[in-house]
């Protein structure tokens, strides 16, 4: 038999995934949902900028009724389409508030791309770190109390950046936030990368662009039937010009833009404007229903499902949409809960850390997908017992910053293992991918309690890398 074209492709391979029965509890968020979205997004519809399609990056046609379609989803200003991701809007967002070798106040666990944003204009960063809840090791929410200690000590301080939602759902105080900071004159931008879906749930708090944030950036294709790669940035308030954020955005998004891309999202727009509503009803649903099945669970813990609620926890809110299975005590780690996941139920979750385990849901998952997840985590907690003597103690160690700014490091340093990096300052960007939060910045100084922590992650299975490569080695000076 003739060998295809395709055999051993990532085409083919991508095609005979698709026939599994693989339960993808992962982004992106349309779930390969054919029988809701359709299949017909293919070569056929990829152009580039010819007569009568408009053009991205100097919307005036179809391209900018689809971002009007936005605006009025979301109730912002000025509404952008990106095909580069979230990160292209983030870049684009810390560049427009700043200008060279500002300041900024930013959370420590925000994306990698903010904190290459900051190296990229040579920004001091000044971090505020978010509290540990000491009972699942995830971090919590965003004080307003912080924010005004840092903008009082900081008075610089051209702009505040936080996550919200953070990968593991939690949900900061954007409002109350954003009332601080514009009492003297600093504009927010948000990080709601994992939060597109914000405005359609019900009861909703935290909605960054309803609570008054200047930028925010949100991720179609996590949370929404959208394709890998779309995203949505919305300007408001008077701290930021629309203007000056397109011409930004024009330096760090691709000028030849995917039109299945924008197709993509503009369908996701028309299906949230037509179905939205009883979508999210259909979903509010499915996850009471997950809820209620799994408040026996005997040792594994859900954050904010199940039996466990948000009052159990120092969150200001918790997206219920993330589901994050906690092994704390377990006698297994977050990555082998995955695996076995994976291999014996044929289910994929998103990520997987030292003791928990995050499940992103989405409107696209069926009934059968939340079965199959409530049939396996029931099965597998039976199992399970409780061993309360295991270490459970899982903070990470907070980094002393060195006095180089971004601009200052140097290019060149010594390359050395992890343990001989101690007292040394380092030129790597440290982190665990997903989510891309640097555990260690280029410019902090290298612990011994860091390298601990490091080594405790890698026991529990969680592949750390550096910006470079692998952490067998680390640059460093």
């Amino acid at each position: 038999m003739k060998k295809s074209i395709s055999d051993g492709s990532l085409y083919f391979k991508l095609k005979s995934y698709s026939q599994t029965d693989f339960v993808p509890l992962h982004m992106p968020g349309h779930k390969r949902n054919v029988s809701l979205l359709g299949d017909d997004i293919p070569y056929s519809l990829d152009i580039t900028e010819i007569s009568g399609f408009d053009n991205l990056h100097h919307a005036e046609g179809i391209i900018k009724q689809a971002q009007a379609k936005a605006e009025r989803l979301y109730n912002s200003r000025h509404s952008f389409i990106l095909v580069n991701g979230s990160t292209c809007g983030i870049l684009a967002a810390v560049r427009t508030v700043t200008e060279y070798g500002d300041e900024i106040i930013m959370a420590r666990n925000c994306h990698k791309s903010v904190y290459n944003a900051c190296t990229l204009n040579n920004l001091t960063a000044h971090y505020i770190y978010p509290p540990m809840d000491k009972k699942t090791a995830v971090s919590g929410s965003i004080y307003p109390h912080d924010i005004e200690i840092m903008l009082k000590t900081y008075p610089k301080s051209k702009a505040v950046v936080i996550t919200s939602p953070t990968y593991e759902g939690v949900i900061s105080n954007i409002e109350e936030i954003c009332r601080i900071a514009h009492n003297v004159n600093v504009p927010v931008i948000v990080d709601n990368a994992h939060g597109a879906h914000q405005a359609f749930v019900d009861n909703v708090i935290g909605e960054p662009v309803a609570c008054g944030a200047d930028i925010v950036i949100s991720s179609l294709h996590k949370t929404l039937p959208s394709l890998t790669q779309t995203a949505v940035a919305h300007i408001n308030g008077d701290f930021v010009n629309a203007g000056d954020f397109s011409a930004e955005l024009a330096v760090f998004e691709t000028s030849s833009p995917s039109y299945v891309l924008m197709a993509s999202a503009d369908r996701c727009f028309d299906i949230l404007a037509e179905h939205g509503v009883s979508l999210f009803a259909k979903y509010g649903k499915r996850l009471a229903d997950f809820d209620e099945k799994m408040k026996n669970l005997k040792n594994i813990t859900l954050l904010c499902h199940g039996a466990d609620c948000v009052y159990n926890h120092n969150f200001y809110g918790f997206d219920s949409g993330k589901i994050v299975i906690c092994t704390k005590d377990c006698g297994i780690s977050g990555v082998e809960l995955s695996e076995r996941l994976r291999r014996e139920y044929h289910i994929e979750l998103e990520m997987a850390y030292s003791f928990y385990a995050v499940a992103m849901t989405s409107i696209c998952d069926s009934d059968e997908n939340f079965q199959r997840l409530i049939a396996a985590l029931s099965e597998i907690d039976e199992k399970l017992c409780r061993n309360t003597t295991q270490v459970n103690s899982f903070n990470v160690p907070a980094l002393q910053q060195s006095q180089y700014s971004p601009a200052s490091l140097p290019k060149n340093g010594e390359i050395l293992p992890l343990e001989q990096a101690v007292g040394k300052i380092s030129l790597d960007h440290i982190y665990a991918y997903p989510p891309g939060i640097p555990l260690v910045v280029a410019g902090e100084i290298i612990s011994k309690d860091f390298v601990e922590y490091i080594r405790s992650l890698e026991m529990c299975g969680v592949d750390v890398h550096t910006a470079h490569g692998d952490l067998t080695q680390i640059k460093c000076f």
